[in-house]
């Protein structure tokens, strides 16, 4: 790509905003131009605003950029956004209907029916709704949402599974490091030799966006996937890495064919974004280990540049069908890793281009 995109972080000096700075400061398609935080930092120099607790240098050219006001008069076409979920329903549509897409890692409008939630391996023509958002006809924004941290690794190792297979049932219990509540996150005195059994509507979320993600289009709405899913999430001492226990029911028909080599071929032969060239892609979205101890959190978050999933264990389950165990990294695949490479996507799609051809072609 001759010229990057210029584009702007919305909620810049929160966690998941300097993980987008990380993991966008040599990027070949975008470029940060623009940094947009609260009130409290707006003015300030980012180097001033932001505390930063990435295990990289901050970017000595983003320290010296002035955080702006979280309006969109300034802001580039292009917007990350990670902000608060109350704030975000307030926020994020003004930006869309001021013209800009919006790649948001909030909860706010996963849920909406013309509102994407995606993840590029499992279900990039959902990507089709953007062009049933009001903003989109009107100014040539729109909002694009990736899913909840927990979900995404859940749902990438169930999709090789499910089209090939079809599922019935879902059982997973998580084990969620506390990088996923954001920065202070949970007390120490509250989770130091300690599981936290609750995490504020992480169940509810798990449940309602894996049908969604696992669903299918039918006309201008996305039909979730007809199956029964039921989630308990916890809180553990781990700074980043979310480990999931995964047990399914297999569809009426194939559940009692389909053998162990069956569904280790579905995730090694999933990989619908290659010869896409997205930057952000992982060669292998889901990567098996043969080890009986393994996944761990640090052996195997940071596979595929934090981008891909690594499962084991996989074993029959005397109550279902199968069950597995899971990895992914909260951080960079649960969150700022999943939006670019949801903007990536938007990229070969050509829904970037320029808001007057958006316009025109509408």
């Amino acid at each position: 790509m001759k010229t990057k995109h210029p584009v702007g972080i919305l909620g810049a000096t929160g966690m998941v905003g300097q993980r987008y700075i990380q993991l966008l400061e040599n990027h070949p398609w975008f470029e940060i131009t623009w940094l947009a935080a609260s009130d409290r930092s707006s003015g300030k120099s980012y180097g001033e605003a932001a505390k930063w607790r990435l295990d990289t240098p901050m970017p000595e050219r983003i320290a010296k950029m002035m955080v702006s006001p979280a309006e969109p008069e300034s802001a580039p076409k292009i917007v990350f956004a990670s902000v608060d979920a109350a704030i975000a329903r307030e926020m994020e549509p003004k930006f869309a209907a001021a013209g800009c897409a919006v790649i948001s890692n909030s909860s706010a409008f996963r849920m909406a029916p013309n509102v994407p939630l995606v993840i590029p391996e499992v279900n990039a023509d959902h990507l089709h709704l953007i062009e049933e958002q009001p903003w989109r006809k009107e100014s040539g924004g729109y909002i694009v949402t990736n899913p909840n941290c927990s979900t995404i690794g859940l749902v990438m190792a169930l999709k090789p599974i499910e089209e090939r297979f079809g599922i019935e049932t879902i059982f997973v219990t998580t084990m969620q490091a506390v990088s996923g509540a954001g920065y202070p996150g949970v007390a120490s005195m509250d989770i130091l030799d300690n599981v936290v059994p609750f995490i504020g509507s992480e169940e509810e979320k798990m449940e309602a966006e894996t049908l969604k993600l696992l669903g299918h289009l039918e006309g201008n709405s996305v039909a979730p996937l007809h199956a029964m899913v039921t989630a308990h999430c916890n809180r553990v001492p781990v700074v980043d890495g979310h480990t999931e226990c995964v047990s399914i029911k297999l569809g009426k028909k194939l559940g009692w064919e389909v053998t162990r080599e069956d569904i280790l071929a579905a995730w090694a032969e999933f990989n619908p974004l290659a010869g896409l060239g997205l930057p952000f892609a992982p060669a292998q979205p889901v990567g098996w280990t043969a080890q009986n101890d393994r996944p761990q959190p640090r052996l195997d978050r940071n596979c595929g540049n934090g981008m891909a999933v690594t499962v084991g264990r996989l074993r029959p389950c005397n109550v279902l069908d199968w069950k597995f165990v899971l990895l992914s990294h909260n951080t960079v695949r649960g969150a700022a890793g999943a939006t670019i490479l949801n903007a990536e996507m938007l990229v070969s799609l050509g829904k970037l281009e320029p808001v007057a051809a958006a316009l025109a072609r509408n």
